[in-house]
């Protein structure tokens, strides 16, 4: 907690830089599924996208987690690549499979060894471990048994968490409970563009209560077990209207809640949005919700962490969109696209957003500390005699960290910010199609080559900030 409260707020700007805090965070992130491999290795199980990975046209090119970027194995050589870099935190997830096999009781000793061997390593170079407990790796025997439409996985959660603390709660700087939650229910259950595939939209509600539950359930367990700062990461966005009309309004109106909304309000006012409540009516009579349950969910946590890729710019829906989306209302809302440049993931590139939603977070919730947990893009990286300039990776980034510059100066809390990601990876249902790394990863030899984004990065860590973009 200490670390949290204590860091500065103010930050020194000449006409030609932007400087942030001497006691800022600059990270890098990464998740277990995504760069450990090592799937069958030391006892760890099947999770839910081992399984969904197998069905054929899930994942492009048929791509799985074996080998990703052998990291279970590479642990030094990467720790070795954070401190050259000079990074001062690196948030990773722990992989609930490999540290409770079968989503069961039992501690798996080698599991949990992992990472208690990158913790130490971390702490070595001079790096805060940042941890998040759940990046989407469920054990495939609790999806048998409903998965997080079942109450009784939460609490399978947050027994999970608590021997996860005992072990390295006396190290790990700061606890992130989940990962974007919003992605788990509504892509996982919703739509099953994610594992584990289901197209149940009253399936994604349930999974949103029960994963926010599972969040409070560890909140408690995690602040049994020690005084380490606790928090969230909500892929929270800024969703605007395409036009003043009313009609759009409420278009936008309901996307922040099923964004937003659904899962800010339990977590910091202890109730559900009235208007999602009542946008959701047909498809689910929140019959799931106990008493107690939004207690829990309310359990006061030390930080927020925002997970920012792009704005939403959305209108209503003349007729009904064809196909799934990921909202129970979305048949009444279209999805407009924003002008300017891409990513190679068709993502809209505006710094804008990422200062609307940090400082909409703090005007809302509270002035409590906040992280840009991720932050990143992919793009159509070469290599070239053995170099990587990836010069719009730079540009990208550094109008991100203005933004957040500009918000920091307005008043956010902010106190860090995670590159996403520190390697090429494996990238869900896009395989390893996409690059988001600051370090390339040949993925037959596994050699790892710092892009001209890394040497970039190094630069801004080390000045302790950017020039003016």
């Amino acid at each position: 907690m200490t670390a949290l409260v204590a860091a500065g707020t103010s930050c020194q700007t000449s006409p030609a830089e932007l400087r942030f805090p001497a006691d800022f965070w600059w990270g890098a992130a990464t998740a277990a599924y995504q760069i450990e491999g090592a799937i069958d290795e030391d006892g760890r199980t099947p999770c839910i996208w081992d399984t969904f990975a197998a069905i054929p046209g899930k994942i492009a090119n048929s791509d799985s987690g074996h080998p990703a970027c052998e990291h279970y194995f590479r642990l030094r050589e990467d720790v070795a690549l954070m401190a050259g870099l000079g990074l001062a935190a690196y948030r990773f997830s722990i992989a609930w499979p490999r540290v409770r096999p079968r989503g069961g009781e039992r501690t798996n000793p080698a599991g949990l060894a992992f990472y208690d061997r990158l913790v130490d390593e971390l702490l070595s170079a001079g790096i805060k471990p940042v941890a998040t407990l759940y990046h989407w790796d469920l054990p495939q025997e609790l999806e048998d048994a409903g998965g997080w439409t079942n109450r009784d996985t939460a609490f399978r959660f947050a027994d999970y968490a608590a021997g996860v603390a005992d072990r390295l709660g006396d190290r790990v700087r700061l606890w992130c409970t989940l990962n974007e939650p919003w992605c788990s229910a509504f892509l996982g259950y919703g739509i099953g563009v994610h594992a584990p595939g289901r197209r149940d939209h009253a399936a994604a509600l349930a999974a949103t209560h029960h994963l926010l539950l599972a969040h409070g359930l560890a909140v408690r367990a995690l602040r049994a077990a020690g005084p380490v700062p606790v928090s969230l990461a909500v892929n929270a966005g800024t969703v605007r209207a395409v036009s003043t009309d009313p009609a759009d309004a409420d278009a936008a109106r309901r996307i922040d809640g099923l964004l937003n909304r659904i899962f800010l309000d339990p977590v910091f006012r202890g109730r559900y949005p009235a208007d999602v409540l009542a946008d959701t009516a047909r498809i689910s009579d929140w019959s799931f919700v106990r008493d107690g349950d939004l207690s829990l969910i309310g359990s006061p946590i030390d930080a927020l962490g925002l997970n920012y890729y792009q704005p939403d710019l959305v209108g209503a829906a003349a007729t009904p969109n064809p196909g799934p989306v990921p909202y129970p209302t979305g048949e009444q809302v279209a999805w407009h696209d924003l002008p300017g440049p891409r990513t190679a993931m068709d993502w809209a590139i505006d710094p804008t957003g990422l200062e609307a939603v940090l400082l909409r977070v703090g005007r809302d919730y509270g002035d409590l500390p906040l992280y840009v947990t991720e932050n990143g893009a992919a793009f159509p990286d070469h290599v070239v005699d053995g170099q990587i300039d990836d010069l719009d990776r730079i540009d990208f980034l550094r109008r991100h960290l203005a933004a957040a510059h500009r918000a920091l100066s307005a008043g956010a809390n902010l106190r860090g910010y995670f590159v996403w990601s520190l390697l090429d990876n494996f990238e869900w249902a896009y395989g390893y199609a996409h690059r988001f790394g600051l370090i390339h990863v040949d993925y037959a030899t596994q050699r790892r080559t710092l892009k001209r984004s890394a040497h970039w990065y190094r630069g801004v860590i080390a000045a302790g900030g950017i020039d003016q973009p």
